[in-house]
């Protein structure tokens, strides 16, 4: 369905969960690397429960590496400094769904690499710093796939 992207995660748990959101959503994620953690970590496992086996998960030396092999049409970054707010957006079966890691977001550097197709916002109130990653990535997603139809789910 969509490509969830977490650039170098630090959180097992946020990882554990996106796993989980994978499995149950059709999606694939992918891990760029370093990462946070090591995969055998035990809080990754536990928040992943069962669902780590049925999720789609690859791991990635850098962004570069991901994106030769992936080779993606559209890739949406979300940072807290967009415009444009992830409803905006059309989303279509094979569009990449990219987040920084959970300490300090996206970088500069890659969220206005020429690729990034558009850099999205989750509306919050003024006066906090940001959502869970996990939680924003379950958000973009229900609404790409809302947007789908559901496509596959019961």
């Amino acid at each position: 369905m969509f490509d969830i992207v977490f650039y170098r995660p630090e959180i097992p748990p946020n990882t554990g969960n996106a796993m989980r959101l994978a499995a149950v959503s059709g999606c694939r994620l992918h891990l760029i690397e370093p990462l946070g953690f090591d995969m055998d970590d035990a809080k990754l496992r536990r928040a992943g429960m069962d669902y780590r086996d049925k999720a789609v998960v690859s791991v990635h030396a850098d962004l570069e590496s991901w994106r030769e092999g992936r080779r993606p049409e559209r890739v949406f970054a979300y940072t807290v400094d967009a415009d444009r707010v992830y409803t905006d957006v059309a989303y279509r079966p094979g569009d990449t769904l990219l987040f920084g890691p959970e300490s300090v977001g996206l970088p500069d550097e890659v969220k206005r690499l020429d690729w990034v197709t558009a850099r999205l916002r989750l509306p919050m109130l003024r006066g906090v710093r940001s959502l869970n990653l996990a939680n924003s990535a379950s958000v973009v997603v229900y609404e790409a796939w809302r947007q789908n139809g559901f496509a596959g789910s019961v």
